[in-house]
């Protein structure tokens, strides 16, 4: 062993920044292992076309939880988003709906397809938000842990009160949000298929199913727990890319004493009479630690990065059936020009060029893109959200030109037939960029250059096992304390010594800091005098 610390960090993307912050807040000697030269992991701005930066994973903010960015001194640093003027731009075939802007201004957008829609808005806003706001309170809490004892009774206890303490019309919205389908919670609050659309697109993103597949409705409610500057369930853009935030936040590491290494991937867990023992590098070098906290996925860490005789049989049968791949195919491209769509004419910058804009037009084609990349691996007709940060940050992309984020939906994590993503990666960004240009005419010519990222491509270059965004499905069996497994969802491994800090742990995916955050607190009650004693 060449050198020792209290704690390891695998991977060194925010959750794990965010971790080895406060384990070095509270005195430990602690050191982050990043595989990649570059640290940030799927959160990170990149040149992929000289004069052209883009946040090339991760590409918008608003989960970030408040403490974390105050803790860490997130502003102090750097650190600073700009607001949506409107959430998203959905192009249908003969129309367009804006998204966002204020409720009456909602309501006047969703009157023009619908009165009775439009009335609806706000008490479905009002619904969604009693039970976000749950989840926010929720998520800087460790769940009760199956089998942990008297300690993890008083936290099921406490949790459980936040939940009863609901009235019952908030109780009957969380039971139909982890069961149904986004299409049937949809249905029971609107009834024009443009609007149920507006709102079905969130079910479907990061999540390989369609907006019928039971459970998807919860995946909508995942993505509106956030807020920006203040403003709950506001989505925005991190000026200098998501990079911004993770080098401010590796500032702040650096400032507690955190020694962050790049280019230094870890091959193995070392174990030692059944408890952490160090890790072992890709180049042979072994680092000894009694802590090991592990950001990378947990599809990733017990499949590849722990001796399958140090994992007990019955964890890697339950590890052997976690479910990663999301269904994602992430694309940046260098624009010449904005896109001028059909239904809203114009390649002047307008209000709909700094939204989401979302080509999704209906609920039956998000059902019939799932349906087909199942069956051919890729979907015929896919959902493409587009969003252009240049819009409102001109340091990314040259004076006059643009950058934009493709996020794609839906690409099997496997092809079927023995193919590989390797050999149709080529044809499928070819057909993503002619789907878009069927909405916008001008869009094919003005690409300059693009960066394509398969489901592939994803796993190889951030260690997202099936190119899964989210480090494991987001779905009813897989989520608080079954996340990643039932008997593991308090963030320690199966090996004395080990936790988790990434994404597959609650409350699981997109930027929150929350794992981090959560993990680094239940190291630190380990540490105790009295965790000591009754752990």
């Amino acid at each position: 062993m060449t050198k020792s610390y209290d704690a390891l960090i695998i991977g060194g993307g925010h959750n794990g920044l965010v971790c080895a912050f406060y384990l070095a807040r509270a005195g430990l000697k602690v050191r982050v292992l990043e595989r990649r030269d570059i640290i940030g992991g799927a959160c990170v701005t990149e040149e992929f076309h000289p004069g052209f930066r883009n946040s090339t994973a991760s590409y918008t903010v608003s989960l970030l939880r408040p403490k974390v960015i105050a803790d860490m001194r997130l502003h102090d640093r750097g650190f600073r988003i700009i607001e949506r003027t409107i959430s998203n731009f959905f192009p249908f075939p003969d129309t367009y709906l804006k998204l966002g802007g204020g409720t009456a201004r909602t309501q006047a957008e969703f009157a023009r397809f619908s009165q009775k829609d439009a009335e609806a808005f706000p008490a479905y806003g009002a619904a969604l938000e009693r039970v976000a706001e749950v989840l926010r309170d929720l998520s800087l809490k460790t769940p009760p842990n199956a089998g942990g004892g008297i300690r993890a009774l008083l936290s099921a206890a406490a949790q459980g009160r936040r939940l009863a303490g609901m009235d019952i019309e908030a109780q009957r919205d969380v039971l139909a949000m982890f069961v149904k389908s986004a299409r049937e919670f949809l249905e029971g609050w609107y009834e024009d298929d443009h609007v149920r659309s507006a709102f079905a697109f969130d079910a479907v993103v990061g999540n390989f199913a369609g907006v019928s597949t039971p459970g998807s409705a919860y995946v909508l409610l995942h993505h509106v727990f956030g807020e920006v500057n203040g403003k709950k369930g506001a989505w925005g853009h991190s000026v200098g890319g998501m990079g911004a935030i993770t080098q401010a936040m590796a500032s702040a590491c650096r400032d507690a004493g955190v020694e962050i290494s790049l280019e230094t991937p870890v091959a193995q867990l070392l174990v030692d009479g059944g408890r952490v023992a160090g890790v072992r590098l890709a180049g042979g070098e072994e680092i000894a630690a009694p802590l090991v906290a592990a950001n990378v996925g947990p599809a990733l860490l017990y499949r590849q990065l722990i001796a399958a005789n140090d994992l007990a049989p019955d964890f890697r049968r339950a590890m052997d059936g976690y479910k990663a791949g999301s269904g994602t195919f992430r694309m940046n491209v260098a624009l010449s020009e904005l896109p001028d769509f059909t239904v809203l004419p114009g390649k002047d910058k307008a209000e709909h060029h700094t939204a989401g804009i979302i080509i999704a037009p209906r609920m039956d084609y998000m059902d019939r893109a799932y349906d087909d990349a199942r069956v051919h691996g890729w979907s015929k007709a896919p959902i493409i959200e587009i969003k252009i940060p240049s819009t409102v940050d001109d340091s990314l992309a040259p004076p006059g030109a643009h950058v934009a984020s493709l996020f794609c939906q839906q690409f099997a994590p496997e092809l079927p037939g023995g193919q590989s993503w390797d050999d149709v990666r080529e044809t499928v960004a070819d057909h993503i960029i002619d789907t878009v240009t069927q909405h916008a005419p001008n869009f094919k010519a003005a690409v300059i250059a693009r960066q394509i990222h398969s489901p592939l491509d994803l796993e190889r270059k951030f260690g997202l096992i099936g190119g899964d965004i989210f480090h494991g499905r987001m779905s009813l069996d897989q989520l608080w304390a079954a996340r990643p497994v039932l008997g593991h969802g308090d963030y320690r491994g199966p090996i004395k010594g080990l936790y988790m800090c990434g994404s597959g742990t609650h409350p699981g995916g997109g930027v929150t800091g929350a794992p981090g955050h959560n993990c680094a607190h239940e190291i630190l009650r380990d540490r105790s005098v009295l965790g000591r004693l009754f752990g």
